[in-house]
């Protein structure tokens, strides 16, 4: 009897072993798959990894609609005068700063990527859905604030779950661009897979079936690892169900800058009564077709080529600036505390509450200029407000809130 004991516990012990070993296994492979050969290798304070990739050997290759493709360096509307009915105005714009800038730079023909480090992945919910925004469930709302939200962002009455946004977004027109300088801040993020972002969105389909792309800046402890306010993009090409990724973590968005590092922490930070600081962020359709991401007005990150897309293939149908939170207990009581913008809500106004401004749209028109139609919502009023202050020289949309933390919040 004894011995049978122990056989089975040996029996037992195996396939534990065997199981471990596999998930190192995967784990190892996963690693190799999105790490590539570093021609320069920089450790930022903020404990980032940055390699300096060969530009012709970034992970955007590996995607089967990507294997002959000839890098595109520049986009082909630099080569032209970009027209704008309206004056910039804006006071408090910086030239995009990463924390690792202040550990070394990347030689010319070569992209930075921020290594995936083995605890980023352990952190994932799982490896398959590793630089994927959170996987959400959709319901038909008969809540008529998140109903009226729900349709200003072009999906009927069908919303996430764990999804809590406010935006000011404008429809219906064939936009090829779209711009805003973001006030940049680090608000708090309550549970540990909670996330928060400022961000741009340009998307085209039908209702709850959509492309987008997005850009912004975001606080995500659970894809980063800390919480620093970090540049990200992302891009779906089937409603966040299984296409896309944060970043370069997976193959499809190409980069050409060897200056911004997605994912990358960024400052200066905004503060409360003190500075302001904005980051200029672009997002614009060329000639040849590709969508191409811009800092700072003129300064080229990368693009998302033609090739991956259907939908947005030739132009979106709905632009949208403002923020979002992601978690488990938004649209529930005890709310998250988990918060938008600076933390404060958009009656607070500037030096308090987060903002856009030099809100742009480029049409058919090839004008850089102001929406001539635009929508204000948020899912949760009482907990993430918005405001759009247009009695003033150059429009400011206000967004943002504190979550659990504000009184009227459940």
């Amino acid at each position: 009897m004894e011995k049978y004991k122990v056989a089975i516990m040996l029996l037992w012990a195996f396939f534990v072993a065997g199981a471990i070993s596999l998930s190192e296994t995967e784990i190892e492979a996963k690693l190799k798959l999105h790490n590539r050969p570093a021609v320069k290798t920089i450790k930022s304070e903020n404990g980032d990894i940055i390699d300096c990739v060969d530009i012709y050997k970034q992970p955007a290759f590996d995607h089967p609609v990507l294997k002959n493709h000839t890098i595109q360096k520049i986009p082909t509307f630099f080569k032209k005068s970009q027209h704008s009915s309206i004056k910039y105005t804006s006071k408090n714009n910086f030239k995009l700063s990463q924390t690792w800038h202040k550990s070394g730079r990347c030689p010319k023909g070569t992209v930075p990527i921020r290594r995936i480090q083995k605890q980023d992945l352990l952190r994932a919910a799982t490896l398959d859905r590793f630089g994927l925004k959170q996987s959400s469930s959709f319901v038909n709302s008969k809540n008529t604030t998140i109903s009226n939200f729900s349709k200003l962002s072009g999906s009927s009455n069908v919303v996430s779950e764990d999804h809590s946004g406010v935006h000011l977004a404008t429809s219906g027109s064939n936009f090829i661009g779209a711009e805003a300088d973001i006030n940049v801040w680090n608000p708090k993020v309550d549970l540990p897979d909670d996330s928060t972002t400022a961000q741009i969105w340009l998307k085209a389909g039908n209702g709850n079936e959509f492309e987008s792309i997005e850009a912004g800046w975001m606080v995500n402890p659970g894809l980063y690892g800390n919480h620093d306010t970090r540049l990200f993009s992302y891009w779906t090409t089937d409603s966040y169900k299984s296409t896309g990724c944060f970043d370069l973590t997976c193959s499809g968005f190409v980069q050409t800058s060897n200056t911004v590092a997605l994912g990358g922490g960024i400052n200066p930070i905004s503060s409360d009564s003190g500075t302001q600081y904005e980051l200029n962020i672009g997002i614009y359709l060329d000639e040849v077709g590709h969508w191409w991401l811009k800092e700072n007005h003129d300064i080229p990150i990368g693009y998302w080529p033609v090739e991956l897309f259907t939908s947005l293939k030739h132009s979106a149908t709905l632009v949208q600036w403002g923020g979002q939170v992601f978690s488990s207990q938004v649209k529930k009581s005890p709310h998250t505390k988990t918060q938008m913008g600076s933390g404060h809500l958009a009656d607070e106004k500037y030096g308090h509450a987060c903002y856009m401004r030099n809100i742009r749209i480029k049409d058919n028109s090839l004008m850089l200029k102001y929406p001539e139609s635009i929508n204000v919502a948020s899912q949760e009023p009482n907990c993430y407000s918005a405001f759009n202050d247009e009695d003033v020289q150059e429009p400011t949309f206000y967004f943002g809130g504190p979550g659990q933390s504000s009184p009227s919040c459940p």
